[in-house]
């Protein structure tokens, strides 16, 4: 049996959950998400806590139930308390910077490199070398953070790139005499 499809996840009480056939929609005080499910999974809610159950033990059913669920705990975090990335970006004259909504990155190349804010997502940059990715879908603060390392991944031999905090990079020794 699933174990994270078995856990029940509790809702707070700024939180109201709409279960329909097809589609899962939370809303709370961050604002609003919606996802799809399969019909065969059912989403119960019992005194503040949502329930996930599967129908059958088939291959199919068992992989749809750990994933509903992980699907609308998520959804449930990002409408009250939302996620964040954090990106370090090292090398010489690598910095960040905020045009409005929208990062505005200079990686060494002969241009700036632009990133459009989506919708609900926000950027931070407290200093030029870090960037704070928000939101409230973890999946697009997730895509955004991968697009923008994506721009200069970190490269072995001297580090120097965009990393994800807290990111091990394997460093390489360079040419020998």
């Amino acid at each position: 049996m699933s174990r994270i499809g078995r856990k029940p996840i509790p809702v707070p009480s700024t939180v109201t959950v709409t279960v329909e056939p097809e589609v899962v929609r939370v809303s709370g005080p961050r604002g609003n998400l919606e996802e799809r499910k399969n019909r065969a999974i059912e989403v119960t809610q019992e005194d503040g806590q949502l329930i996930v159950t599967r129908p059958t033990d088939r291959a199919e059913h068992r992989a749809l139930h750990g994933l509903t669920r992980s699907l609308v705990a998520n959804m449930v975090e990002g409408v009250t308390v939302g996620f964040t990335k954090t990106l370090e970006i090292q090398g010489v004259g690598y910095r960040a910077q905020l045009k409005g909504r929208d990062l505005e990155l200079a990686l060494g190349y002969s241009h700036p490199v632009p990133i459009k804010a989506p919708e609900g997502i926000e950027f931070e940059v407290p200093q030029p070398t870090r960037v704070i990715i928000k939101g409230n879908n973890k999946q697009v603060v997730g895509e955004i953070a991968a697009i923008i390392r994506k721009q200069r991944p970190p490269e072995p031999y001297k580090g120097k790139g965009i990393r994800y905090q807290g990111e091990y990079v394997a460093r390489k020794v360079g040419k020998r005499a």
